[in-house]
């Protein structure tokens, strides 16, 4: 049995399901909606792929569905999981909040209640996953096109312009009609497609929002690009585009269908050498984008200084959902222990700055996250927050700095099209150079000397005077310098007394403390 809570705009929202034996599993149970709109019922079937989801579920035989909606969307579960209810027989499980991003898939949550698929609403970072097989339902936002079709022929009035075309995805669906109303007029018009379908070689990129779990993979792969004759095919962050064999993205000039959102940024710090226009459906007017790359990105490289800086790093587990997130944290650890640094990883849901305040000996923290929510703004943070790629410029000697940015981790690991491996050394000590922040000598690399390669076949080794370390950056040593410390037992130390009757009321004023 399968109790659905009610909807109501702007108001307490609770959700619960129950299974056969009567037991109650309560999902994230409040919720308070304001200023959200109910979708139209008659429109639910189109906007929401009813019919779509409904053969999603009942082919694959699926038993019990996972629904995750964003807040902005919950206003509309009760009427989509009412029709859903009518043409399958799968139990339904309304998740309507994440552990982390609203854009992921919480496959974690949806393990919690033994669904074994899940459909993802709304925006979507396309992330791939591994786990559960999952479909994108991402809506339907209205856009007038024949108003965007004139926006994009004000801001490229020259017709053989190299465009590409992106969207948000709750935009997608207008994609096709806009290709047919400029396709003839701009020959060189490259058209993006959601890719968010399996990985196969005889259909690369289906459409019909259906990503397998297990060991299927999205587009998205460690290969960023595939050539076939005299083009090549790129599928990056969920989308797939082809362009001719002898050019190159930095060739080509970008057009967005979206509001300014991270997605837009994500797109502008990969394609930072592409130009980049904009056309906001809310608002119906389009833009040049005018955010300064260079000024982001120089922003971004002082965060590496900072890295190159620190000694104590804070890995933060940003994602329990997009593939390859251990492998990450693993790469993580390795580069900056062969950094000569210390690592500890923290897993807290969602961030914010009375969380990480609460760990002081850390200098820097690096976020591993799907790539829209990697670039955090840690202006508020009591230090500052970056991404793997970031991490891995101020550990790994061999990765230089040339303005190219990387926000999918997954380009990172061996094997990735981005993967650099560490300089092999055949030399003992330290290097060493200048911080562009202090002016102070810092390491920059330590490297193992002989006697920690050989291995010893015995538990006890001579410590080496030479060789110690004269000063520990562990977290352990900063809380030894910490005026306080925490509760302490001081065994021996505090005479034994019988227990005695405390004082009663509230701290701003005891019963019979005196006051005046």
């Amino acid at each position: 049995m399968l109790l659905t809570s009610f909807f109501l705009c702007s108001q307490i929202i609770m959700t619960a399901t129950f299974s056969d034996d009567g037991s109650k599993a309560i999902r994230r149970s409040t919720y308070i909606l304001e200023n959200t709109c109910r979708t139209n019922f008659r429109e639910t079937d189109v906007v929401y792929e009813i019919e779509k989801t409904c053969s999603f579920i009942t082919d694959h035989g699926f038993k019990k569905v996972a629904l995750q909606f964003p807040d902005e969307l919950l206003n509309d579960a009760s009427a989509i999981i009412s029709k859903l209810e009518k043409n399958t027989t799968a139990k339904l499980f309304i998740l309507g909040d994440t552990s982390y991003g609203s854009c992921c898939v919480d496959e974690v949550a949806a393990e919690h209640l033994e669904a074994d698929s899940i459909v993802h609403y709304g925006r979507a970072c396309l992330s791939p996953s591994r786990r559960l097989p999952v479909m994108y339902v991402f809506g339907q936002k209205p856009v007038d096109v024949h108003q965007c079709a004139a926006s994009f022929r004000a801001l490229y009035p020259v017709k053989c312009a190299h465009v590409i075309i992106l969207c948000d995805v709750i935009y997608s669906h207008v994609l096709e009609e806009l290709q047919q109303q400029l396709h003839p007029e701009y020959e060189n018009l490259v058209v993006s497609v959601i890719c968010s379908g399996k990985n196969e070689a005889t259909d690369p990129c289906r459409t019909d929002g259906f990503l397998g779990g297990g060991d299927v993979n999205s587009c998205s792969t460690f290969g960023s690009c595939s050539h076939a004759r005299n083009h090549q095919v790129i599928s990056r962050f969920g989308r797939h585009f082809t362009i001719s064999a002898n050019s190159d993205v930095k060739d080509y000039s970008m057009f967005y269908i979206g509001q300014e959102s991270l997605t837009l940024t994500n797109f502008m710090m990969t394609w930072n050498q592409c130009s980049f226009c904009s056309f906001d459906p809310v608002k119906g007017v389009g833009r040049r984008e005018t955010l300064n790359v260079n000024r982001a990105l120089m922003k971004r490289y002082y965060m590496i200084e900072r890295a190159k800086d620190a000694q104590v790093v804070g890995i933060l587990v940003g994602t329990l959902g997009v593939a390859d997130y251990l492998s990450t944290i693993g790469h993580l650890k390795s580069i900056v222990k062969q950094a000569g640094k210390k690592s500890y990883t923290f897993v807290m849901g969602k961030l914010n700055a009375a969380k990480l305040a609460n760990f002081m000996e850390v200098d820097i923290y690096v976020l591993v996250a799907c790539p829209e929510n990697s670039l955090l703004d840690s202006n508020e943070f009591y230090r500052p927050v970056i991404t793997p790629f970031e991490m891995e410029v101020a550990c790994n000697r061999a990765r230089e700095w040339t303005g190219e940015y990387i926000t999918d981790f997954r380009d990172l690991l061996p094997g990735a099209c981005c993967h650099v491996e560490f300089p092999d050394e055949t030399f003992n000590g330290e290097e060493t150079d200048v911080s562009l922040i202090t002016g102070a000598l810092r390491a920059t690399h330590l490297v193992k000397s002989d006697w920690q390669n050989k291995e010893s076949n015995t538990s006890l080794i001579h410590r080496n005077d030479a060789l110690a370390i004269s000063q520990s950056h562990t977290a352990a040593s900063f809380l030894a310098t910490r005026s306080w410390q925490g509760l302490e037992q001081k065994l021996g130390e505090t005479s034994v007394s019988k227990a005695v009757e405390g004082r009663r009321g509230i701290a701003i004023a005891y019963e019979g403390e005196d006051t005046s």
